[in-house]
């Protein structure tokens, strides 16, 4: 019965695997449309949202399924309740990604406003952040599950840094008001998408130790 539910809970991650890479493949798409203006590419991005919803209806399903015949205790429960919540965090990915392409759509419509610098960088770190927040879940590893956590500053670092330099340009070209905004929403997408990978590195610090870090709930009092 126990090696059953191994290989039950391996199916699991493996769906969650493509799910991610799925997810990652949006950001990289949106983001690189954005860059190059190319309408094709943005347009890759949403057959993709319809794959990672199927997905997700999917997962959930099996959870609810193994939860309800298998009734796990402990470990196994912790596993199955954080699988849950990160298949919801790969969904609000693919929605952030899928937000990023329509604002890609509607910028290209417009000159450029300026050469594009940290939102590339934006879109690696939170790209990493979520390969890892994934390979620490399959493999266990609470370490890594930290070091992402720890890398959530840096793109808040740049996220701020973009929105002040964007409102700049506001205040000396009203013209540039629209594609502005634009630019800090879809810094405001990769922030998130940020958000998105900590939670799932939250969550794998939760299954390995036992330990909620949410809202730094570690620093107090036991």
């Amino acid at each position: 019965m126990e090696r059953h539910f191994d290989e039950e809970l391996n199916k699991l991650k493996k769906k969650l695997l493509e799910m991610a890479d799925t997810a990652q493949s949006m950001i990289g798409l949106s983001v690189r449309s954005l860059i190059e203006r190319d309408e094709s590419v943005a347009k890759e991005v949403f057959p993709l949202e319809e794959k990672v919803n199927r997905m997700e209806i999917d997962i959930e399903d099996y959870v609810l399924k193994l939860l309800a015949l298998r009734q796990p205790a402990a470990r196994d429960l912790r596993l199955l309740t954080a699988i849950l919540k990160i298949n919801n965090d790969l969904e609000r990915v693919a929605d952030q990604a899928v937000n990023i392409a329509e604002i890609s759509l509607e910028l290209m419509k417009q000159p450029p406003l300026k050469p594009l610098i940290d939102i590339p960088h934006m879109a690696d770190l939170a790209q990493r952040m979520i390969r890892d927040a994934i390979e620490a879940f399959v493999h266990h590893d609470a370490g890594l599950a930290t070091q992402v956590c720890e890398h959530d500053d840096d793109v808040d670092r740049l996220n701020e840094q973009l929105f002040r330099e964007l409102v700049t340009y506001m205040l000396e070209d009203p013209k540039a008001i629209a594609r502005a905004v634009d630019l800090i929403l879809v810094s405001r997408n990769l922030e998130r998408i940020a958000d998105h990978a900590t939670n799932i590195g939250e969550d794998v610090i939760f299954i390995e130790e036992g330990k909620n870090i949410k809202h730094h709930s570690q620093d107090e009092p036991q």
